[in-house]
């Protein structure tokens, strides 16, 4: 099993080029961020190229923090500023080699947000293509997000479906989906043909996957036996120094 540092979360005290270097020393396989773009490209391309490693996914920005954004592509009215995000988020990926983008959907409800979210997946998906990126959209519980336009992993099958874009994918996150839905293992099969990154956490606190709720061992196992191929998401609040965190790193990568 393989593992992916989210450096939104992890040696997020540090600059991204360092936390990159403090992933690798670590015993991380890769690493995926938030919202890398204050941070110049040369910057994280010299740190990927020093470590190997490769930076798997990065967000779209939220918009105005200010006022409470978190997203876009789901406001009706915000198509210009949804799709300046897209680009944004392409030109950063394709500078630094990354695969996927989180489009984030923001707060929202109703007809007109389904259709903005989708014609905005549409063109993140065309602009993505020929770059060979895959455009992935996440479901948020209603505790940590509450309005947040995508909530369960229906309802992004159902969007992915309507959009009909082979580069449109799932970002399972098990923190998320056991808090909204339960059930991890089951929707982990079916869901397997749509799913492009899967992300976790300890449940209820998105502590480090070694306490809570959800027994990881299990988890991990089946998406083993699933064929999985790319690094799982250690996206988790370490609550303090990170490293002190890292016992379940040699536990369960199997």
């Amino acid at each position: 099993m393989k593992f992916s540092a989210n450096l939104g979360f992890l040696w997020a005290d540090r600059p991204l080029p360092d936390a990159i270097r403090a992933a690798k020393a670590a015993g991380f396989d890769a690493v995926e961020c938030h919202w890398p773009y204050e941070v110049p490209v040369e910057e994280v391309s010299a740190a990927l190229a020093e470590t190997g490693l490769r930076m798997l996914g990065l967000n779209t920005v939220r918009g105005n923090t200010a006022k409470g954004e978190n997203g876009l592509s789901a406001l009706p009215g915000r198509e210009d500023d949804a799709r300046a995000a897209i680009d944004q988020a392409i030109a950063y990926a394709v500078a630094i080699d990354t695969p996927s983008i989180h489009v984030m959907a923001g707060f929202a409800t109703g007809d007109a947000a389904s259709e903005a979210f989708r014609a905005n997946l549409s063109y993140a998906c065309a602009q993505a293509a020929p770059h060979g990126i895959s455009i992935l959209i996440e479901p948020l519980n209603r505790y940590d997000a509450p309005g947040y336009f995508l909530t369960t992993t229906e309802q992004a099958r159902e969007i992915i479906a309507r959009v009909g874009a082979p580069n449109l994918k799932l970002m399972f996150d098990c923190y998320h989906v056991q808090l909204m839905e339960g059930d991890l293992t089951h929707r982990l099969r079916a869901l397997q043909p749509v799913i492009g990154h899967i992300q976790f956490a300890s449940v209820p606190d998105r502590a480090a996957p070694d306490r809570g709720e959800v027994n990881y061992a299990h988890v991990f196992g089946v998406v083993r036996d699933m064929g999985w191929p790319t690094p799982l998401g250690a996206e988790y609040k370490p609550g303090g120094d990170t490293d002190a965190t890292l016992g379940w790193l040699k536990d369960l990568r199997g």
